[in-house]
């Protein structure tokens, strides 16, 4: 018998939904507010419409069937297109208002978050955006921000965090300086070169140690503490330095090193104050922030 989708109830797929991703029907009781009767009522019910068994319980937790898997693709959509009605309709209120305070490291406030406050100037032309470029998290706590994108989970209780994606980082070095070094074809080869630092250069080292790149400090020869002036000078030829591939393969006049074997993956993280689940205005930027930093986004 076919089913007619005006009859599916979105109150029951959002209970699949959040029972999926947290393979808890306690888990996303807490999360969907629910009681867990209420919550496992839903689900019980979305499976008789649908004439589908759509979760099977292993040991204290629950796996989707084949048929659970494919419905959440589908459900995953509907979940995220109820988000972003929620957000327009957000958008539109005529007391969404004010500044809102985005802090974010150099490279990504210079390269990404510009076309990412254009989206959020057209869904919600009240809001004003102010960027600080900085890679301090204290300023987070010390109120000069609203929101901040950073590389590390903030340990601090006042803090709310969401993981926004799985970012990807390689090291690269100009045309022009490989022409006139060669290119390395080992890490035990990238030793040999000039490198750019960028913050503390024994922090470098370290992590660079630790993945079988033996450098020392002599390799570096020029640094900053700021990435963007880090990445013009290997630009300019003067040696190797890491960026996030996004930047770096779109950059012509470089060249990743060791393709497919030296890659770093680090996190990015949507930081701001508890408040967030009581002021519009920031809940709305954060909102689209996780949207646009998600693997779907624009970032």
């Amino acid at each position: 018998m076919d089913i007619d989708p005006d009859r599916l109830d979105w109150a029951h797929l959002r209970s699949f939904l959040a029972t999926a991703e947290t393979a808890s029907l306690s888990g996303a009781a807490r999360k969907l507010g629910l009681t867990q009767p209420t919550l496992s009522r839903q689900v019980a019910a979305l499976e008789e419409n649908l004439s589908v068994l759509l979760f099977e319980r292993v040991g204290r937790g629950l796996e989707l069937t084949d048929a659970g898997r494919e419905l959440l693709v589908h459900t995953k959509d509907m979940g995220a297109a109820a988000q972003r009605l929620a957000m327009t309709a957000t958008a539109q209120r005529s007391d969404i208002g004010g500044k809102v305070r985005i802090t974010a490291s150099d490279i990504f406030a210079t390269i990404f978050l510009p076309k990412i406050v254009v989206e959020i100037r057209k869904r919600a032309p009240g809001l004003s955006i102010e960027i600080v470029a900085t890679n301090d998290i204290s300023d987070l706590m010390r109120r000069e921000a609203d929101i901040a994108i950073r590389n590390v989970r903030p340990e601090q209780p006042d803090l709310v965090a969401r993981l926004a994606r799985e970012a990807k980082g390689c090291f690269y070095a100009s045309n022009e300086y490989l022409a006139r070094r060669g290119t390395p074809k080992t890490r035990a080869e990238l030793a040999t070169h000039d490198w750019i630092s960028f913050g503390s250069e024994a922090q470098m080292v370290a992590y660079l140690n630790s993945i079988d790149v033996p450098i020392t400090l002599d390799a570096f020869k020029v640094g900053s503490e700021s990435g963007v002036v880090s990445w013009e000078l290997a630009r300019a030829g003067m040696g190797i330095s890491p960026m996030d591939s996004i930047v770096g393969d779109a950059d012509r006049s470089m060249e990743r090193l060791l393709p497919g074997d030296l890659e770093i993956m680090y996190p990015v993280w949507l930081v701001t104050h508890r408040e967030v689940h009581t002021s519009p205005r920031i809940r709305l930027v954060f909102d689209i922030l996780a949207e646009a930093l998600s693997d779907k986004g624009s970032v």
